[in-house]
């Protein structure tokens, strides 16, 4: 075997490796964000019960929760983007062999 062959090798594997862990990290965000969702109109609803935010304010207390649970979403889809990456990245390494 070659050093370069053994690199490549290596590479792939890697590759692989980085994959299988990307692959539960979609999931596990995935799974995640409905319970970020809720989270934040349980949030809404504990703020008015409470009295804390008053109705005024709620209007702005809806618009910062929601981007708050937004951000999950943005992660998921750059989780899910870097996964379809290292499935194209290794698949076009397989291509060349």
């Amino acid at each position: 075997m070659t050093v370069r062959k053994f690199l490549h090798n290596f590479e792939e594997y890697f590759c692989v490796w980085i994959m299988a862990v990307m692959t539960v990290l979609v999931f596990f965000q995935v799974v995640n964000l409905p319970v970020e969702f809720n989270a934040s109109s349980r949030a809404k609803e504990q703020l008015a019960t409470l009295g804390i935010v008053g109705s005024g304010d709620m209007t702005y207390v809806r618009k910062v929760l929601n981007a708050a649970a937004l951000t999950y979403v943005a992660a998921t889809l750059q989780a899910i983007l870097t996964l379809l990456y290292y499935v194209m990245l290794v698949s076009g390494m397989r291509r060349s062999d």
